[in-house]
């Protein structure tokens, strides 16, 4: 129950109260001292007064008591978890019963809690992940290096060797460097993205023929299937929501780990939403990582990453994507065996 709602119950209930208490004393009175003659300010009669002062105050303290649980206190014990809070060693959540406005502040700084500790584990992670991905290649570049400057009587054959191995590491180090700064583009380009409205029929029918093509030529089997009616809006940015379904047909292809990989596109409508859901048979992704796996810089298998060209910003540019857009995003386990990525966008109203 609202705050508002339970004050005005309770201040009626206890006018109600009051005003029920001072009639039944006032008829008493009345009945005992009928017809009053003498003036009204004579001690007996301001003593009469007294009973009516004791109601108001035992109301009035059962409205303070009231008060001092009910909105005080929750303050106090938010306002000293604000002082003491720390994303480095989370304190247990705080925890309220009621459903009025301080259970759902509560509930919202809980949630904020957890957003900070999540965002302060993102910055940790991006650091390693550079420091990671970086390392690599720059140890060879500098084993190499150093074993040409040592050696210079190598043979010109493995001298070209090394050199170009030096070339390939520096150009991986460039498409990481390039990596990084597309995501962060991109994060100014949503800040400032225009929408339209697209028509969620064509849109469909237009990704699935493109990868229809794309996957068939790779030597994968695509199918789809959608629910869709003509004239379903959805106002969106056209060129950003593309760049979703390329990263996760791309993700299905460079991760699905099958030589004969299935990809299936899915499309319903459900509500004010519409929900789209790309699925494949492929090795999947174990349990622990499926709530992971759209954070910055997370790869499943760290030892693949340079294997394939991964560093983790796929998914979650997605996300960031999406969300911008008023949708939700989820990951879960496909019923062909595979991965299963589920997001919804909402329709025009």
């Amino acid at each position: 129950m609202k705050l508002k709602l339970k004050f005005s119950l309770l201040f009626l209930m206890m006018f109600l109260v009051f005003m029920t208490s001072i009639g039944l004393y006032l008829k008493i009175v009345f009945a005992a001292y009928s017809p009053i003659r003498s003036p009204l300010l004579i001690p007996q009669y301001v003593a009469l007064l007294l009973p009516i002062c004791a109601i108001a105050c035992i109301i009035f303290s059962i409205l303070i008591i009231y008060i001092h649980f009910s909105i005080e206190k929750p303050i106090q014990l938010l306002n000293a978890r604000l002082e003491e809070i720390n994303i480095v060693y989370p304190m247990p959540p705080l925890t309220r019963r009621s459903n009025d406005e301080i259970g759902a502040l509560y509930k919202h700084f809980n949630n904020m809690e957890e957003r900070l500790q999540l965002a302060s584990k993102e910055q940790i992670d991006m650091i390693a992940a550079i420091a990671h991905d970086l390392k690599t290649p720059l140890t060879s570049i500098n084993g190499f290096a150093e074993l040409l400057s040592m050696h210079k009587d190598l043979p010109e054959t493995e001298r070209h060797e090394y050199y170009e191995l030096i070339q390939k590491k520096s150009k991986y180090m460039a498409e990481l460097i390039k990596e990084f700064s597309s995501f962060t583009k991109e994060k100014l380009d949503l800040e400032s993205m225009r929408t339209k409205p697209v028509d969620v029929l064509k849109l469909f029918n237009d990704i699935a023929q493109e990868y229809e093509y794309e996957l068939g030529g790779l030597g994968y089997e695509f199918t789809c299937y959608h629910s869709f009616a003509g004239n379903m809006l959805l106002m969106v940015n056209e060129t950003m929501i593309r760049r979703v379904f390329g990263n996760l047909f791309s993700n299905a292809v460079r991760y699905g780990g099958e030589n004969k990989l299935k990809v299936y596109m899915t499309g319903y409508p459900q509500g004010r939403y519409a929900f789209f859901q790309i699925e494949d048979n492929g090795i999947g992704v174990p349990d622990k990582d499926i709530s992971s796996l759209f954070l910055k810089f997370f790869t499943v298998d760290k030892s693949r990453q340079v294997q394939n060209e991964g560093m983790g910003l796929g998914l979650a540019s997605c996300k960031s994507i999406i969300e911008h857009h008023g949708g939700k995003i989820f990951a879960y386990h496909s019923g062909y065996g595979g991965l299963g990525i589920r997001f919804s966008l909402p329709f025009v109203t």
